[in-house]
């Protein structure tokens, strides 16, 4: 059986059922990350797939189609991702298992990004007959990984769409795509839920301080799940203590030791600790740390408003180029001691 939907998602699916046969030839789903994006995407393929659906919506899950769509081996279906969400897959089905040194020095460091090539294997799949003659269906996500020649290349495609095939495209930010293939897809929200619905979601899961999590999270709740099960939990905790006093020399110890962690993962610590310190300027109110109320307090007492809007963005800024550094110390290094020289 495939993974159901989340609690917080059926009125969303509800509303989605709405559409009834005026079916779109390409959806975009868009809202934060963390919240069932994915998930949500592949329970619509599936049901698109379905040769029994429900009055509801939902896939039978009885069909030889169903049977064949959560083995990721339906002849009428692609997902399109980056190679490292493939890698990183495959490495949690193994396990511990060790790679072997010929593989390790063989192997490439897999994509962040979806690429032209992986378009272009579209075409073939589009220009032959489905299997039973019904639909074919295409999940890409995170849309936003898209380079640019992949990008004007799936294009032509939402341009000139092949006859019975549904796109469903995937996004965390509506504004990193280009204008043109928002314009050719039907846009879908998906909200985060609320909080009394994320925490009661935490809590199944066996998440201890949940609310901790979910507010360093903004309130996505898989984000929350998963940073709490990370072995980052220790590095953000000595991060954030350190950017509470902030000194030239303590920022360049942290790049040195921080270089070789996920760069969009630290800028976002340092994103969300700059919101917290506006945020309590402007109504004495914290969404992301609450446990560095103290700290937070204190830095905002010492910073100016307009160097401190000018920093948040320079932040968003940097986070746009964060995945592929030249130099991750000196990017790192760059950016902390900006950070320490608002509080001189």
């Amino acid at each position: 059986m495939s993974a159901p939907l989340y609690s917080w998602q059926h009125s969303a699916w509800q509303q989605l059922q709405t559409l009834g046969q005026r079916l779109p030839h390409a959806f975009l789903l868009y809202g934060p990350q963390g919240i069932g994006k994915t998930r949500f995407a592949e329970h619509l393929a599936q049901s698109l797939l379905c040769e029994s659906p429900g009055i509801d919506g939902h896939a039978c899950e009885q069909c030889a189609s169903c049977g064949w769509f959560v083995q990721y081996s339906h002849p009428d279906y692609r997902r399109v991702r980056p190679e490292l969400l493939d890698e990183e897959d495959a490495q949690q089905v193994e396990g511990e298992a060790e790679v072997s040194p010929k593989s390790a020095k063989t192997s490439k460091t897999p994509s962040k990004e979806i690429v032209i090539n992986q378009i272009r294997a579209l075409a073939d799949f589009m220009n032959i007959s489905t299997h039973r003659q019904g639909r074919r269906v295409i999940v890409l996500y995170p849309a936003e990984a898209l380079n640019v020649p992949a990008a004007n290349a799936l294009l032509k495609s939402l341009e000139e769409p092949a006859a019975n095939t549904v796109f469903i495209l995937v996004s965390h930010h509506l504004d990193k795509l280009l204008p043109t293939i928002l314009s050719r897809c039907h846009k879908f929200a998906l909200t985060q839920p609320d909080h009394e619905q994320a925490m009661a979601w935490l809590t199944s899961q066996g998440v201890r301080d949940a609310d901790v999590w979910l507010a360093q999270q903004g309130g996505a709740p898989l984000s929350a799940l998963e940073v709490a099960q990370s072995d980052s939990r220790d590095e953000l905790d000595e991060f954030l203590k350190q950017l509470s006093r902030p000194a030239v020399d303590v920022c360049l110890k942290m790049a040195e030791k921080m270089q070789k962690m996920d760069m969009p993962i630290t800028v976002s610590w340092l994103q969300r600790w700059l919101y917290d310190i506006f945020s309590f300027k402007q109504s004495g109110r914290i969404r992301y740390y609450p446990r560095y109320e103290k700290e937070v307090r204190a830095l905002a007492m010492r910073v100016n408003t307009i160097p401190l809007m000018h920093m948040i963005q320079q932040i968003n800024e940097r986070q746009a180029i964060s995945s592929h550094p030249l130099s991750p110390k000196l990017f790192l290094e760059d950016m902390l001691l900006e950070y320490s020289a608002l509080f001189e």
